[in-house]
């Protein structure tokens, strides 16, 4: 797609500047912390996660869904819970399975990305827009429903009359995880690193004890489950219980929900990156898959049964630990870590939900704001939304886990059937290259058929609770999403055809050098990609003036946003591809007689680095006026102002109350 106005429309500045040195700005500074300083060549080394640590950030999202998955699906069981020993083994399996098909995707697509970018590239955009609105609710929902059960983790370690003060509770760990996601994605990993390491020692030494306590009770527990199988097959024969297992299965999908983000979250590991991220989901599902499996068997073993105002978990560790006040420390010790994990788990969707509605906007699916980057190098934008999204559907709900992981599990499938029908396509468009090509696409088919049977018997058990809504919710912000990139795309064709000519105007007798008077007026001219508009500003700026300027100018930014800050070396891309569009722009002056040079610069905010720019051309050239465009709407639209950003009169503001002259250009678009 073309580029319109590709510094005003693709990068601008976030929410309005606090006056400089103001009490919110010193507040949300020291909240935050300093800028990045993005000179620092290993900058991104520095903030990239080894497996360990992006096991932690992004698998906690998986192992902690052990919290709810196993549970929900134990408690569908009801009275056939026999069934927990057969349900334990495919729940393992399943998990294994999906993440083998997962780190194939990472091996194909290395860059990240996840479900949006394998179903963009393989099925197409209209089935990545699919995928990537599932994801966007799916990474919503993932925020809420491990709040919501940190939620009713820690407050089962409390009196029931404090359950008034949950929700509020959680509303506090959702603002808490916000600020820590504007800090950056590795600080807040760090902070969570004990509470993930305390959750794992603790649920380890609770299953593993749990079984081998009652480990003399598995002849007696096999009888016990063959005579129910038995009685069961006369009452309500194979085909009722198989029903019953596919029910307790599907609603137990929420176990499987944190693979994804392992995939999506590439950007942010260490090199080598495809080996690194393999080795994370190596860690997770061999993690989950004990964990969850072993929940389960827990649960049968120890007879569980449900108690009000309480989790399963802490059910299991009552009975695990007994009465005596060591083993109420470990109670404590167990379902707090729990609750906390939870709250890591959390994290997961504040690390790769910014991250696709970061590839969507570059895509223009969605406001291309949320590609950018603040001054720590992270999605903000994007961590806000998120936030306020989940904060939003934690209300609706009241912070029912049960409603929840309905909506959340629905999306979840949805993705993971589309992720493997792709790989499925790939892998059979790559037959005539690859001889091994059945063998590498039969671990995909295999995952498709499992989601797209949980998918499938979740929708159609739980559509009218709950499960309907995810669907309107995901259909609706599809259709946001055509109609955000219908606009940039009329914006685009129109701004085309208005500056078709601007390329082929005449050349002057003779070619000017490019040497500028500093004593002499000078224009300098905003720019960023080579295009119509920035031809368009700069040929108004002489033409409006005729006579008046010997020279000219060319100030570009380059912006670091999510599609540039993904490794090493890519911001000298930046710097380069910035360079050579600039000496574009030098050249066309020079071949209309007017002596040019240009002036660059980098950052995470474009009026900011713009700022410092034009006061370095001002000192160097004290003469110069300066000249932006922006793309003008004939009947102006609030949905525009959120569409296409206000750079060039912030640039104006800041700049005028220098003291300098600045002149918007209107790029009119009707």
């Amino acid at each position: 797609m073309g580029n319109p106005a590709p510094f005003f429309a693709r990068t601008q500045s976030s929410a309005p500047e606090p006056p400089k040195g103001g009490w919110f700005r010193r507040t949300l500074r020291f909240l935050v912390g300093p800028p990045r300083n993005l000179r620092d060549r290993s900058l991104f080394t520095h903030l990239s996660l080894v497996a360990f640590l992006a096991w932690v950030g992004l698998g906690a999202d998986g192992l902690s869904s052990s919290a709810y998955g196993p549970e929900e699906a134990f408690r569908t069981l009801g009275q056939h819970s026999y069934l927990a020993l057969a349900l334990a083994l495919v729940m393992a399996t399943t998990v294994l399975v999906i993440a083998a098909a997962y780190s194939r995707v990472i091996e194909q697509f290395p860059h990240g990305g996840g479900g949006y970018v394998v179903a963009t590239k393989l099925l197409g955009e209209r089935a990545g827009l699919v995928s990537g609105s599932a994801l966007l609710v799916d990474y919503v929902l993932t925020i809420t429903v491990s709040i919501a059960a940190s939620g009713d983790a820690l407050f089962s370690l409390l009196p029931h009359a404090a359950l008034a003060w949950k929700l509020p509770a959680e509303g506090v760990f959702l603002g808490v995880l916000v600020l820590l996601n504007l800090r950056g994605v590795k600080e807040s990993v760090l902070v969570l690193t004990p509470i993930f390491l305390v959750f794992v020692i603790t649920h380890l030494v609770l299953i593993v004890g749990g079984v081998f306590a009652h480990a003399s009770d598995a002849p007696a527990l096999m009888s016990s489950a063959s005579t129910s199988l038995t009685a069961d097959l006369a009452a309500i024969g194979a085909g009722g219980i198989l029903l019953r297992f596919l029910h307790a299965y599907s609603l137990g999908g929420g176990t499987y929900t944190g693979i994804e983000a392992v995939s999506n979250g590439l950007s942010i590991m260490r090199e080598p990156r495809v080996q690194t991220g393999k080795r994370t989901m190596l860690y997770m599902a061999l993690s989950l898959a004990f964990t969850a499996s072993g929940l389960l068997l827990c649960y049968l073993l120890w007879k569980v049964t449900p108690v009000a105002g309480k989790t399963l978990n802490w059910v299991l560790a009552e009975k695990f630990a007994g009465q005596g006040s060591a083993g109420q420390i470990f109670v404590w010790v167990t379902i707090a870590s729990e609750g906390a994990l939870l709250i890591v788990a959390a994290q997961a969707g504040f690390l790769d939900g910014p991250r696709v509605l970061a590839n969507m906007a570059v895509d223009s699916w969605v406001p291309r704001r949320f590609a950018a980057l603040s001054d720590r190098l992270t999605t903000q934008n994007g961590v806000v939304l998120m936030g306020a999204a989940s904060l939003g559907a934690l209300l609706y709900t009241q912070g029912d886990i049960r409603a929840l992981v309905v909506m959340y599990s629905i999306n979840v499938f949805l993705t993971f059937s589309m992720t493997t029908l792709a790989m499925c396509v790939f892998w059979f468009r790559e037959r005539r290259k690859d001889p091994k090509w059945k063998r590498r696409a039969a671990i995909h088919a295999v995952a498709f058929k499992l989601c797209a049977t949980i998918l499938c018997v979740t929708v159609f058990e739980k559509f009218g609770e709950g499960g309907w809504l995810t669907l309107v919710i995901t259909s609706g912000v599809i259709f946001l999403c055509v109609l955000i990139r219908r606009h940039y795309n009329a914006v685009t064709s129109r701004l085309a055809l208005l500056y078709r000519g601007l390329l082929d105007a005449p050349t002057a007798p003779e070619r000017a050098s490019g040497m500028i008077d500093p004593a002499q007026p000078v224009a300098a001219i905003l720019v960023a990609g080579f295009g119509g508009l920035g031809l368009h500003t700069f040929l108004g700026a002489f033409r409006d003036f005729p006579g008046q300027f010997k020279g000219a100018v060319f100030v570009s930014a380059g912006v670091i946003d999510s599609q540039q800050f993904k490794g090493e070396g890519t911001i000298e891309s930046l710097r380069t591809n910035v360079r050579e569009t600039l000496k574009k722009y030098v050249d066309f002056a020079r071949n209309q007689g007017i002596p040019a040079e240009y002036r660059m610069g980098f950052g995470t905010d474009a009026v900011e680095e713009c700022e410092k720019l034009c006061a370095g051309v001002s000192r160097e050239f004290p003469r110069s006026a300066f000249f932006a465009g922006k793309v003008l709407f004939e009947r102006e639209r609030w949905y525009q102002r959120v569409l296409h950003n206000e750079t060039a009169f912030a640039i104006q503001g800041r700049l005028q109350w220098a003291g300098k002259t600045v002149v918007i250009v209107p790029a009119r678009v009707t």
